[in-house]
């Protein structure tokens, strides 16, 4: 007897299939993991750094804004990997 769990999953397969990628597809992806992971340290490094001189010097203004800055970028760079994944799956 099957659980609802695998029932549920059978029927999302047969409603959208998962799509096989080719191994130049999972090496784009990887390599484009890669990048962004790098992209990611290296801005919140900088950030980190500048939230850190903020808040030894006090300034709470600027503290919350480099904290929010931070979320941005980190949330963007997301979001764009996210994109490019989705083209390089799909094979530009």
């Amino acid at each position: 007897m099957k659980s609802a769990y695998e029932l549920a999953m059978e029927r999302l397969e047969k409603d959208s299939p998962t799509a096989k990628l080719t191994a130049a597809q999972k090496a784009e992806v990887n390599e484009l993991e890669s990048l962004y992971k790098a992209k990611k340290a290296e801005k919140e490094l900088f950030l980190r750094g500048e939230i850190a001189k903020a808040e030894a010097a006090g300034d709470a203004q600027a503290f919350e804004q480099l904290n929010q800055q931070l979320s941005r970028e980190l949330r963007r760079l997301d979001e764009e990997l996210e994109t490019k994944k989705e083209k390089a799956r799909k094979g530009r």
